[in-house]
């Protein structure tokens, strides 16, 4: 891959008037995708978004929710928990001129490992590697128990990072804390808010990694539908605005708005800030799962995440994002690493609960990591995930080369601007006994046995919902393998059609 233009879309806005206001955007216009009637590609390549005006000068500081605003929130069993005495007296040990005889720790002289050297690509050319030595106390850090939250080093650069990132100031009411990956966080954060019978919104299609976690659950699940341009804000309204006044209303959107897995779509800008408004107006939070959110790679600039829009109104104070990223995508899914932003009412009974189950993340794996990021810097770390981007992007390129040349009147799709997915409408006829077609069946069965897989889509729907469409995903397969299972697909497509006549 030859060495990149590292020059990074700027999000900008304007500085005004104390309002949100919108270009106009152009109707979306059906066009035709390859044989194939689908929704026009999605909105960031139009002049639409975002301008918060705002008197500069004058801003107001930004006010945000107090602790006890969330007490409202937290389950019954996130109440009752007890904190881990020994877990929260550790950050103590680090007071100067304290002698700790506190944490059960080993002895590091005991461990085999005296030093680690690996070698790792430059962020700016990767036919240039440097190498990377732990030893000494970064090492022992690495090797030893440390805080729940994470290394301290480490937590501290990636809260800087969320600084630059998002346009927010640590000081303004949130912090950090390490997981063992960002699932590890979500399923405690969704642990510490909901008790049985709450109601909660889901983005659909979902993750389906995350689904069960929440079919496992005696809550009411009320599923929100998207299309093209991500979530649609007037499904969320029109539910809420009919809401019984004697019941409670959801207590949180969980939603991806990067590269939704396994949509690819990434939502628009205006319709996050409708969403956002939603949450201030019917008083429910939003869990911004994010990890593709450096894999964007669309014509125009990343849309601005929910943690960096909830601070351009000053109107209302900011506090119910709670955005969870992940280190799978762009470092090493082997690093198990994730991290949750947020609320400090909120992180700490997260903590409270990896105090209580595996004590903290991997200090080994994030030892490694905070080595490299380190090494390469802010700079390097836009330059490499930039890097990254990119090389997803002409994997999706080739991938749509692949299902042009073999799928055009077999399956509809969107392009995504972002992530490693593509949502495909399979257009098979109903299963049998069904009125709708069965892609967890077609999959199962003659994709299986004509040697090809995709994700159903009956697993992106927590309420459970026969259709037709499948999640492939792009990310490793060369050109011929790409070409090879888009041939077998289409012949499964075929032949479905061909049993209906």
């Amino acid at each position: 891959m030859p060495v990149l233009d590292l020059q990074l879309p700027p999000v900008r806005f304007e500085k005004r008037s104390n309002e949100f206001k919108y270009l106009p955007s152009p109707p979306e216009t059906p066009v035709l995708v390859n044989s194939s009637l689908t929704d026009s590609s999605p909105s960031h390549e139009e002049p639409e978004l975002l301008i918060l005006e705002q008197e500069e000068l004058n801003e107001p500081p930004l006010e945000v929710l107090p602790d006890d605003f969330y007490d409202q929130f937290l389950s019954q069993s996130a109440k009752r928990r007890k904190a881990s005495q020994l877990r929260f007296l550790l950050p103590l040990e680090k007071t100067p001129g304290v002698i700790s005889l506190l944490a059960g720790k080993p002895n590091p002289t005991t461990f085999p490992i005296t030093s680690l050297s690996f070698t790792t690509r430059s962020p700016f050319d990767p036919s240039v590697s440097s190498t990377i030595k732990l030893e000494g106390k970064a090492l022992n850090e690495g090797l030893q128990y440390n805080l729940t939250s994470g290394l301290p080093d480490l937590v501290s650069w990636i809260t800087e990072l969320q600084e630059r990132s998002h346009e927010r100031k640590a000081e303004e009411g949130w912090r950090v804390s390490m997981g063992v990956g960002s699932q590890d966080v979500i399923s405690k954060c969704v642990s510490a808010l909901l008790d049985d019978g709450d109601s909660v919104f889901i983005e659909t299609p979902a993750y389906p990694g995350i689904v069960p976690l929440f079919q496992s659950m005696n809550i009411n699940i009320i599923e929100i539908p998207t299309d093209s341009k991500g979530i649609i804000p007037e499904a969320m309204s029109e539910i809420l605005d009919s809401w019984e006044p004697e019941k409670p209303k959801p207590k949180f959107l969980y939603t991806i708005p990067v590269g939704s897995n396994p949509t690819g779509v990434t939502a628009s800008g205006k319709r996050r800030l409708e969403v956002l408004a939603l949450a201030r107006k019917h008083n429910f939070l939003i869990l911004e799962d994010d990890p593709y959110y450096y894999l964007y790679y669309g014509k125009a600039p990343r849309p601005p995440s929910y943690f960096t829009l909830e601070s351009w109104d000053r109107s209302s104070p900011a506090g119910r994002v709670i955005r969870f990223d992940s280190l799978s995508k762009i470092l090493s899914s082997g690093f198990r690493l994730g991290f949750v932003t947020g609320p400090l009412k909120i992180l700490k009974a997260i903590d409270m609960q990896t105090a209580l189950s595996n004590l903290q993340a991997s200090s080994f794996a994030q030892a490694v990591c905070l080595a490299i990021l380190q090494s390469w810097g802010y700079e390097g770390f836009y330059a490499h995930t930039l890097r990254v981007a990119t090389f997803y992007k002409e994997r999706r390129d080739m991938f749509v080369s692949s299902m042009e040349r073999y799928l055009p009147g077999l399956a509809q799709w969107n392009v995504p601007e972002a992530g490693m997915f593509i949502w495909l409408n399979l257009l098979v006829p109903p299963a049998p006994n069904c009125d709708e077609p069965d892609s967890e069946q077609l999959i199962r069965t003659k994709a299986f046995a004509a040697g090809v897989l995709a994700v159903p889509g009956l697993y992106a729907f927590p309420l459970g919902r026969i259709n037709s469409f499948v999640r492939v995903s792009f990310s490793l397969l060369e050109q011929d393998d790409m070409d090879e299972a888009c041939r077998r697909l289409a012949n499964v497509i075929r032949e479905a059609q061909d049993d209906l006549f």
